[in-house]
């Protein structure tokens, strides 16, 4: 018996990609990804989760990373669809995988109805779609983990060349990057999130 994790990162960012991450695993190796102290990544350092991140990998038997660009989440925002964005990325994933069944963290406020959507998008029946799956499945959170490393190598990548902070809008550092951003060049670069509204009243939009 193959089963599916599939979560997020990075969607309350106001730059860089959201990641959808999910792992596969043999049901009877599950117990596996709790002993080594797997669990929601948000309860994690950067440091755990970059030493857990290689034991996840040498546990399970499959995993796949999609990344979405700030340009495609704004389309989906402008049409009020991030969930259903989301949805889709994470069918795509389990459609990857292919496992019997998958457990995933539904970011839409009716989680059966966002699992309705991605056992139909992913053709597959047993999808279990749950608020905070993260912190109740270990597959979930083992998913969580790959996410939220892939999430933050991507936000190194820009730090590298821009001093952007965390990339939430909560910090200042962000905040205040994006907007001499704009008043130099009118638009923020190509790695913020237009349709953020902290970013559309900065650009005067709203």
């Amino acid at each position: 018996m193959l089963v599916c994790g599939v979560d997020d990162a990075g969607r309350g960012s106001v730059l860089g990609p959201l990641v959808i991450a999910g792992i596969r695993i043999e049901r009877k190796k599950i117990k596996q990804l709790s002993d080594i102290g797997v669990k929601d990544s948000k309860q994690l350092s950067p440091y755990a989760r970059e030493n857990l991140y290689k034991k996840i990998l040498a546990i399970v038997d499959d995993y796949y990373v999609a990344k979405i660009s700030p340009r495609i989440i704004d389309q989906s925002v402008k049409k009020n669809a991030l969930n259903q964005l989301e949805g889709r990325y994470m069918a795509k994933v389990i459609a990857k995988l292919k496992p019997d069944s998958a457990y995933v963290d539904s970011c839409d406020v009716n989680p059966k109805r966002f699992g309705l959507l991605i056992s139909k998008l992913a053709h597959i029946n047993k999808v279990y779609s749950s608020h905070h799956a993260d912190q109740r499945f270990p597959v979930v959170s083992a998913a969580s983990i790959i996410a939220k490393v892939n999430r933050d190598r991507a936000i190194e990548k820009i730090r590298k060349n821009f001093d952007v902070g965390s990339g939430y809008p909560s910090d200042s550092k962000t905040m205040n990057f994006i907007k001499k951003a704009i008043d130099l060049d009118g638009v923020p670069p190509k790695f913020v999130r237009k349709s953020w509204k902290p970013v559309k009243i900065l650009l005067g939009m709203s």
